[in-house]
């Protein structure tokens, strides 16, 4: 009877294979959940970042305008804010200063900022910057734009951060 007894407890003390198995599921299921959850905090973080940057071109248009009595054109583009040969005109040269330490001639996705000296959604007076955002493509609502949006469609009003809207430029 001793040793029926011992099997009884061996068997007691260890793990069946199906229990290792329920283990690794669950372990696996739960891993898969936060990391489901941080891929979405990743894109919005990249998507918060974008604004940020846009935001950043917006002050350097600003100080550009301040000192120059205009936006770039659209042939000098976002890169006179960083680039001294992409001035046209050589009077202007002259009183020229860098007003983005670092170029950013792309956004967060790799797409090249849009860029219009005279707006075609606001007041003529100002310019049109936009993203496409992550997919690329014109006009849908991942797209990052400079002007308010919803005045368009008559929504709320835009915060001017930026916002994500449902037009390109």
């Amino acid at each position: 009877m001793k040793q029926g007894y011992r099997t009884a407890r061996s068997a007691a003390r260890g793990f069946t294979l199906i229990e290792v198995m329920i283990v690794i599921f669950i372990v696996l299921a739960l891993g898969g959940l936060v990391a489901y959850n941080l891929m979405g905090k990743k894109d919005e973080a990249v998507n918060s970042l974008a604004r940020a940057d846009m935001n950043t071109i917006k002050a350097g248009l600003k100080m550009f305008r301040f000192e120059h009595g205009r936006y770039p054109t659209d042939e000098e583009g976002l890169a006179v804010l960083w680039d001294k040969e992409r001035m046209s005109d050589e009077e202007e040269v002259k009183k020229w200063r860098k007003q983005l330490e670092a170029p950013m001639p792309k956004d967060r996705f790799g797409n090249e900022w849009g860029y219009r000296q005279v707006s075609e959604h606001g007041e003529e007076s100002t310019y049109d910057m936009w993203s496409y955002g992550p997919d690329k493509i014109e006009g849908t609502d991942d797209d990052i734009v400079s002007w308010d949006k919803d005045a368009e469609t008559g929504g709320t009003p835009d915060t001017g951060s930026g916002s994500s809207g449902n037009t390109g430029g």
